[in-house]
């Protein structure tokens, strides 16, 4: 009841776990670290744990529905955890989610060591607008995904020329992507589809997540972990990476916008989700949205290969696996006002 009463006056990350839970005990020392390194760090945050069994109606308040569930609480706003659980990982969300929404860019200094810092970086380019406030908005929705930033046209580096001011931009993959309401739709959706590298490493918690993108398959290459480079599955894996990484920077106008490129490590990941078996190194595009994988009906050996596959995605002219095991993932929710319904982002 006391912190009910009085945790609108700080910031409260919290852990909502169950006694009987085997996951919330693994857990606990990996909470205390977390502590231990938000207190030291001078962080503003406090941190708690909470049984949501003996606290059920306040757990049901905050959306809890299993264990151990791990949430933000920022005055009216409970956002919700859901990555890797590690000490590390959840400082960083920790960090990142309990400061402001959207950080300020006030110089070209800081602006050139932000981009070098962030592989993704999101920035509001000019003064007061409408922009600006749907650019708010969103950024305080998708900051438990990443980071915003808001910088005048001055602070902008000098290589760097925007259509028109105001403008969103994202920095990523030597280069930068500008928003465009009539090409892109809402913000938020473009934004959501853009936060990821055009190409990279997918393990499981990244496809769940790339699964909150919009887009709706996933060009993967599957490959050994460490394979030879002079082995003939060494040189397939080198070409094959190569190929698709070259087909998501260069051909990025003509697929982006349905597909997101990478490479998982092995096989049985993928073989859990076709429910089958794919060989090692191969390429694989999934559709999660409508439980389907598509793959070549032939060696993929050049650039035309790759490109005229996913092609043939696109236009429906490539044989349809069906069956793909549904990706089971959690919303990232955001309390609106205390006992109120949760709005949960897609």
């Amino acid at each position: 009841n006391r912190f009910k009463d009085t945790r609108m006056n700080d910031i409260w990350l919290v852990d909502f776990y169950a006694p009987w839970c085997g996951y919330c005990k693994k857990l606990e020392p990996v909470w205390a670290d977390v502590g231990a390194e938000l207190k030291a760090s001078g962080s503003p945050v406090r941190v708690g744990k909470m049984d949501a069994t003996a606290y059920s109606g306040m757990s049901s308040e905050f959306g809890v529905r299993g264990y151990p569930t791990i949430k933000l609480l920022k005055g009216e706003l409970a956002y919700n955890y859901k990555g890797p659980r590690t000490k590390d990982d959840i400082v960083e969300f920790t960090n990142r989610v309990s400061g402001p929404a959207v950080r300020p860019l006030p110089s070209k200094q800081m602006f050139e060591h932000m981009l070098k810092r962030h592989d993704v970086l999101f920035v509001y380019v000019g003064g007061e607008s409408p922009l600006k406030e749907k650019y708010i908005d969103v950024a305080t929705e998708l900051i438990v995904y990443t980071y915003f930033f808001s910088a005048s046209e001055e602070a902008l580096p000098e290589s760097m020329a925007l259509p028109e001011i105001p403008s969103v931009a994202v920095f990523k993959d030597g280069s930068y992507f500008t928003y465009d309401e009539y090409e892109d739709g809402s913000l938020s959706s473009w934004i959501n589809k853009e936060r990821f590298q055009g190409y990279l490493q997918i393990d499981g918690f990244t496809l769940y997540e790339l699964g909150e993108t919009g887009k709706k398959s996933y060009i993967l290459h599957s490959k050994l972990h460490h394979p030879s480079p002079d082995s003939p599955v060494g040189h397939l894996t080198v070409r094959l990476k190569s190929l698709i990484q070259m087909v998501a920077k260069d051909y990025r106008q003509h697929f982006n916008r349905d597909f997101q490129f990478g490479h998982m490590d092995g096989s049985d990941y993928i073989n859990s989700l076709i429910m089958g078996e794919v060989k090692v190194p191969s390429v694989i595009i999934l559709n999660t949205s409508n439980e389907q994988y598509f793959l070549p009906d032939g060696p993929t050996e050049t650039l035309e290969d790759l490109v005229s596959f996913i092609t043939g995605v696109l236009n429906g002219s490539v044989q349809v696996f069906k069956n793909l095991k549904v990706l089971q993932r959690k919303k990232y929710q955001k309390t609106i006002k205390k006992g109120e319904p949760q709005r949960k982002f897609s």
